[in-house]
């Protein structure tokens, strides 16, 4: 039995103009008045929206609340990393630490316990009011907790690091010295093979656990973390009545420091990252716990493009064009557009670079019944990925592994088996969703289609949905469904560089969470 489709919420208020009305509705004296790291602060009763750098008002426990004294009994946790726009020098380090520390710090050297001098870290704040959490928390809420409870994420921007080289870092404050110490390893400045990873909708759990044991035993040089992260924004996304629970970020910092704290994990904005209680976008909380490069304009999140050797990467927001979770739906106002089509034109005129790569949360293409495929991605961005011979698009938001046959204006136009090649050049754009994370599975839109993998082959004609503007359901059928697979499990791509008269390509594998093959093909540009 399929699950039912998520409907958007027609002609609803989007983030932006709620957090306006708030603004006009509610009088300075309803403003709580920000902390030490500054910035305006509304709490609009009911959407109780707050920037980070807010202090909360929520007597606790001395332990908690005098760090200075009693810091060796808070400890960090939560370590993960991320690259900077090159990644062959700089390098981003960030964890949290249970209450609001002195002075912390990282040391990092080229060997363990030969560590140079503390790195002063930055403190970003992030409090949320309890009674925004009622419906979702997650744990029972302590009665001596107060009204809110403060997150304290640092973050350390390492620049000038040495390509190719592996460092050992500490994390730790004042009253605190840390003896466990953490690896990265920066780029390379020549080609050589390498490999990444990639899932989105991973959420905390024992599957989400299981994918990044993957992770682990593969051993990659970054991961690509699609969307819908964590889970503590349980709703739609971008509704004050969302059920959340802002301490499940704890747990999901803490579940993945085991592997995020030495390989970098580039993320993307996914609908449940819109938290609407922070600011106008959602996106406070999103800026207070990671540090990605940004680099797209002045003030923009999660929206961002980098190069790992021949590959150039680019990361997309797509609740600026998503009708299905609408409540950001052209928020940019159509900067995003004009950014991606400047910096797909850019790289494809690198001649350092032989495949871009599109990351994003939402579906231009998939075969799902619960969220679809995105028309906004199919109208705004899929032109240009064919303009500019984008040669993969990975995506979550559909809970399911789905390969499509490559597409070029909307149509397959090969068939692709497993452990086949394509030429992007000539035959178009290979689109991926990987939302098998760690979350529930979601279902196929028509069941008949059924699973399609290695070692259970079935040629199907398979259904899209697309919700269209106007919130009108459209069906269509659609022979590029090339695999399908309702399971657990993440994406691993493996990059060859040019070698002689042999050119570069990449190896995508789709596989399990126990590690079991699902898919493979080779994208081979020439």
């Amino acid at each position: 039995m399929s699950v039912p489709p998520r409907r958007r919420s027609q002609n609803g208020p989007r983030l932006q103009e709620l957090y306006e009305d708030a603004r006009r509705r509610y009088s300075r004296r309803g403003v709580l008045k920000a902390g030490a790291a500054g910035g305006a602060v509304l709490a609009a009763a009911n959407l109780g929206i707050v920037q980070a750098g807010a202090q909360a008002d929520s007597p606790a426990p001395d332990v908690f609340l005098k760090g200075d004294d009693l810091g060796q009994a808070l400890r960090p946790f939560g370590r993960h990393l991320a690259f900077g726009a090159d990644p062959t020098r700089q390098v981003v380090v960030s964890w949290q630490v249970p209450a609001n520390v002195q002075e912390p710090y990282i040391r990092l050297g080229t060997g363990p316990g030969e560590y140079g001098e503390a790195i002063k870290a930055e403190t970003r704040t992030l409090t949320s009011d309890l009674a925004w959490q009622e419906k979702g928390a997650l744990f029972t809420v302590s009665p001596h907790l107060g009204k809110a409870v403060t997150q304290y994420y640092q973050h350390v921007q390492i620049n000038d690091l040495v390509p190719n080289t592996t460092y050992y870092y500490v994390v730790g404050h004042r009253g605190f010295e840390p003896t466990e110490f953490s690896t990265f390893r920066t780029a390379p400045s020549s080609n050589e093979p390498f490999s990444f990873t990639a899932f989105g909708d991973q959420g905390v759990g024992y599957n989400a656990l299981a994918t990044n044991s993957l992770i682990a035993d593969l051993g990659p040089q970054f991961h690509l973390a699609m969307g819908d992260l964590s889970y503590a924004n349980d709703g739609e996304g971008g509704r004050p009545d969302d059920a959340f629970d802002a301490r499940k970020w704890d747990s999901f910092f803490a579940q993945n420091e085991l592997i995020a704290s030495t390989t970098p994990w580039m993320v993307a904005l996914g609908n449940h990252e819109m938290e609407s209680w922070y600011d106008k976008n959602g996106y406070g909380g999103m800026r207070a716990r990671f540090t990605m490069p940004d680099n797209a304009w002045d003030g923009s999140t999660c929206i961002y493009s980098w190069r790992y050797l021949n590959v150039g990467l680019i990361s997309l927001d797509g609740n600026d064009i998503c009708y299905n979770s609408d409540a950001n739906l052209d928020y940019t106002e159509g900067k995003q557009q004009v950014w991606l089509k400047a910096q797909l034109e850019k790289f494809r005129k690198d001649p350092k670079i032989d495949f871009i790569v599109v990351y994003c949360h939402q579906c231009t293409y998939s075969t799902s019944g619960n969220n679809g495929s995105e028309v906004g991605a199919q109208k705004r961005w899929a032109p240009l990925f064919d303009q500019y011979q984008v040669d993969l698009v990975l995506n979550g938001h559909n809970h399911v592994y789905e390969r499509t046959d490559p597409i070029k204006a909307g149509k397959g136009t090969k068939k692709a088996d497993i452990k086949s090649t394509v030429n992007p050049v000539k035959d178009g754009t290979t689109y991926i969703t990987a939302g098998g994370g760690g979350e529930s599975i979601n279902s196929w839109q028509d069941e008949k289609a059924g699973d399609s993998y290695f070692g259970n082959v079935k040629d199907a004609t398979a259904t899209m949905r697309v919700d269209q503007e106007d919130g009108e359901e459209k069906l269509v059928k659609v022979t590029w469904s090339r695999v399908r697979y309702r399971g657990y499990g993440l994406v691993s791509v493996d990059v060859t560089p040019k070698t002689g008269n042999a050119p570069a390509q990449m190896k995508v594998r789709a596989l399990t969470e126990t590690g079991a093959l699902i898919d493979e093909l080779t994208i081979r540009r020439g």
